[in-house]
């Protein structure tokens, strides 16, 4: 990690790119513009302190077309032995209480021989492979400071951290999250709205063995999904639980009993893998719909979760992140090579003409699929469970979810077909 005076010594130097955020977007931009570009000056500084990423007990589920752009990154193999095929995906529509529930809807889990249409990655594995292969490639890393204020101008960015130091580089990557400071210093206004729901996530082990089947269950209150994780060190089965309910609801069964807390799990996830429990202290996050009106502005792109924040419904979130990573990569390395002025303005609107309609279509699927479903009126219910219905019999149409779901849909930027750019 830099210190302050070598930031400082770094003022005449300059930067190509700086990164604001060190998560798997921010960092996987980082090395995506570091492999493809060695002679491009690439820094990325975060407000987190250090160490705090080892923390983070959660999962995500990554979807074929990211697990290709890690492999061309150089990291794929380093997370593999770690990571969870998933090989069955079912839907179910029902009440909590209802003794049966009926499955509308399966996806075999691949997208060709072989290759699964997902993985689940712990978060802790995924941010420490991107961080030492950034650390292979000279990408320097700020930790534990925010970026302050940043100036523009026609030919570069002055940006002033929150320590005193400032950097200059030719563009700014805002990967500062869902409430990102930058994006409103930038003046990019949002779309935004909250649902009145959180989503509880915890890890839970059960004593028999899940067989890489992921289940989404739609109850009145919201999504419960189970989805499959390698076992522990241990041998002991898990699985990665996002459990969504009415804010009110998540917040007294996350703050209140556990024998409560286990008692209403087990109501949710059965007992088909025998005896369950929570690993860890589950937390709940609160789910909104966010969407900026721009993706750039001069000398300044938006990515991940800065760019959207969707509901978890279908899954998409992170993997919306690394088709970020992968459009904004392929625009500015094909930019350095022509020679052009990678923070021009003219350059960042490719990138958003790329990203931004798809952003928005995911966004909107995603909020009507969560209205649609995380309610219990009966002719809603009936019109949606035959819609599912009429889907489990359509091999072509499930074939085309699965591709959707896979990120493999027209116009994948080449990094996520496991091209090098």
């Amino acid at each position: 990690m830099a210190t302050k005076q070598e930031r400082e010594t770094q003022e005449s130097t300059r930067l190509d790119v700086l990164i604001a955020g060190a998560g798997y977007v921010g960092l996987a931009t980082a090395v995506s513009l570091k492999q493809a570009r060695p002679s491009l000056r690439i820094a990325v500084v975060d407000a987190a302190p250090a160490g705090v990423w080892q923390k983070d007990g959660r999962a995500s589920a990554i979807a074929a077309a990211a697990c290709r752009m890690l492999d061309q990154l150089g990291v794929w193999a380093e997370i593999a032995s770690q990571a969870q095929a998933i090989t069955e995906m079912i839907i179910t529509d029902s009440r909590t209480a209802d003794p049966v529930r009926p499955t509308f809807l399966t996806f075999d889990g691949e997208v060709a021989p072989g290759e699964p249409f997902a993985h689940m990655v712990a978060n802790r594995d995924l941010n420490g492979a991107l961080r030492r292969q950034a650390e292979r490639l000279d990408v320097d890393l700020i930790e534990g400071v925010a970026v302050q204020s940043f100036d523009t101008n026609t030919t570069g960015m002055t940006i002033h951290l929150a320590d005193g130091a400032t950097l200059r580089a030719r563009l700014l990557v805002a990967c500062d999250g869902v409430n990102s400071r930058l994006r409103d210093m930038a003046g990019i206004k949002t779309v935004r709205w909250e649902y009145g729901q959180s989503g509880i996530v915890c890890t839970v082990a059960h004593e028999r063995p899940h067989n890489g089947r992921a289940e989404e269950h739609f109850l009145p209150a919201g999504p419960f999904a189970t989805l499959p994780l390698k076992p522990d060190k241990d041998g002991t089965n898990r699985s990665s639980i996002v459990w969504v309910e009415r804010t009110e609801d998540a917040n007294k069964l996350v703050e209140g009993d556990d024998l409560v807390f286990e008692m209403e799990l087990e109501q949710r996830f059965g007992l088909k893998l025998g005896e369950i429990r929570a690993m860890d202290k589950p937390r709940a996050w609160p789910l909104g719909l966010t969407l900026a009106r721009a993706f750039v502005a001069p000398r300044l792109a938006l990515a991940g979760d800065a760019a959207h924040g969707i509901h978890p419904i279908a899954g998409q979130g992170l993997n919306l992140g690394f088709k970020d990573v992968a459009a904004l990569a392929e625009v500015i390395v094909e930019a350095d090579r022509l020679g052009q002025d990678i923070g021009a303005l003219d350059v960042l609107e490719r990138y958003q003409q790329w990203r931004r309609f798809d952003t928005m279509q995911m966004g909107v699927t995603t909020d009507v699929l969560n209205r649609l479903f995380s309610n219990d009126i009966a002719p809603l219910r009936a019109v949606r469970d035959i819609g599912l219905g009429l889907v489990e019999r359509m091999p072509r149409l499930k074939d085309f979810f699965i591709r959707q779901a896979s990120g493999l849909a027209n116009g994948t930027p080449r990094l996520l077909k496991g091209e090098a750019i």
